[in-house]
């Protein structure tokens, strides 16, 4: 039942009469230099479309396709595979699309994108894909589909203040992408001793750094322990590759998976405070060695043959460990001891142990380690505010879309 003043509407009712949804070119050919821009579901990302490595066709087979040509705010939404994906086009210059993407030219197109975008419509096209081998989904079914609509003035309204949201959210997003940049400027200059702090009595910092091998310094191992569960054996919490990659800290209350452990492993694999992990292997080059470090003594735990564990002798600091072996000087040595020879990229022990580091002393890397905490924890903060964003506007779209909630007409 429509809210009050609203009214269900075939999709394509809400179309321009002269530009009835369609689908785009059949076979687009070789890459025409100098010729039109062709979209492909690739190029629809985030609810925009990517300007970047577009293919282009010939003028003459974009006179052929001359019914699919878009205008700017047209929408467009992929048909094939990854079927709902849902942008709009903001240029002006000429383009057309590809077989696997709809076009939706509406006078409403402010609303109607919000629409095509909310979970309840998008439930909806999956519910209506069909293929077996490929999902795909049918113009004449997209065309049926029922839109509840309201007024135009409300229509308006909400796209406005639906609008709004999406501002704070893209603001968020580019001071996420400012915080990353400045804080890897500056990992770059305090992890090379290119720019040197000042210590607690205001003195910058001038001795030498010191050059050794992670051998040298600490012990490399790894557990073996894998995902059985044996009965008899003691049950442990256990540390695995996704416990480590693209993280800094390794915290107990995130460690989620369970397995069991004879006594005399979980005894030689245990989780210390400051303890430093590695990924030894991946499917691809850039994935291996990624470093993280225990940010607490974690009990009842061990970690799998996916990790190794790096303890170190000396005194250092917590935080400098979780950012100093991020380098690209580390990374470039990660990268030539990767053995790439099986189905995975693999760092042995051996190759771990011979990878040089270079580090200043300890409270230089207090210094170094609070410096970059604080600008993580910036990011960490501009992150949260944006996963808030997204989870309100994403509660306020059930409510405006449906008609739940009613917005005020000036």
């Amino acid at each position: 039942m429509a809210p009050d003043g609203w009214e269900f509407k075939k999709l394509e009712d809400l179309c321009r009469p002269n530009a009835p949804i369609t689908y785009g070119v059949l076979k687009p050919g070789e890459f025409y230099q100098g010729g039109i821009p062709l979209l492909q579901i690739k190029d629809l990302r985030d609810g925009c479309v990517l300007t970047d490595d577009l293919h282009l066709i010939s003028p003459a087979l974009d006179e052929e396709y001359k019914r699919s040509r878009i205008l700017k705010n047209d929408i467009l939404i992929s048909l094939v595979g990854t079927i709902g994906r849902i942008a709009k086009y903001s240029g002006d210059s000429a383009a057309n699309i590809h077989r696997n993407i709809g076009r939706i030219r509406s006078d409403c197109h402010e609303y109607l994108y919000y629409f095509l975008t909310s979970n309840c419509a998008q439930n909806e096209i999956g519910g209506s894909s069909s293929g077996s081998s490929q999902s795909a989904l049918n113009l004449s079914t997209l065309r049926s589909m029922k839109i509840p609509t309201p007024p135009l003035a409300e229509q308006k309204k909400i796209a406005q203040i639906l609008a709004t949201w999406d501002k704070a959210i893209t603001t968020t997003e580019q001071l996420i992408a400012i915080s990353k940049q400045q804080k890897k400027a500056l990992m770059q200059q305090l992890l090379t001793g290119k720019k040197r702090l000042r210590d607690k009595n205001e003195v910058r910092f001038s001795g030498e750094w010191k050059t050794t091998t992670l051998g040298q310094i600490g012990e490399i191992k790894s557990a073996g322990v894998d995902k059985k569960i044996v009965e008899g054996e003691t049950p442990v919490r256990l540390l695995n590759f996704t416990d480590v990659f693209k993280r800094s800290f390794i915290y107990s209350n995130e460690l989620n998976h369970w397995v069991t452990a004879p006594e005399s492993k979980v005894s030689g694999c245990d989780v210390r405070l400051g303890d430093v992990f590695f990924t030894p292997s991946s499917e691809t080059k850039d994935e291996a060695g990624i470093p993280a470090v225990a940010a607490e003594d974690i009990r009842n735990c061990c970690y799998s043959y996916h990790v190794v564990r790096f303890r170190i002798r000396e005194q250092w600091d917590l935080n400098f460990k979780a950012y100093a072996f991020t380098t690209p000087e580390f990374r470039k040595q990660v990268d030539q001891l990767a053995d790439g020879s099986g189905q995975r990229y693999v760092v042995s022990q051996n190759a771990f142990r011979s990878i040089s580091i270079t580090y200043p002393s300890y409270d230089e890397q207090i210094a170094i380690g609070r410096t970059l905490r604080i600008a993580e924890d910036e990011i960490k903060i501009f992150q949260k505010k944006l996963c808030y964003l997204k989870q309100e506007k994403k509660a306020l779209m059930q409510q405006l879309l449906t008609g739940k909630r009613r917005v005020q007409i000036n």
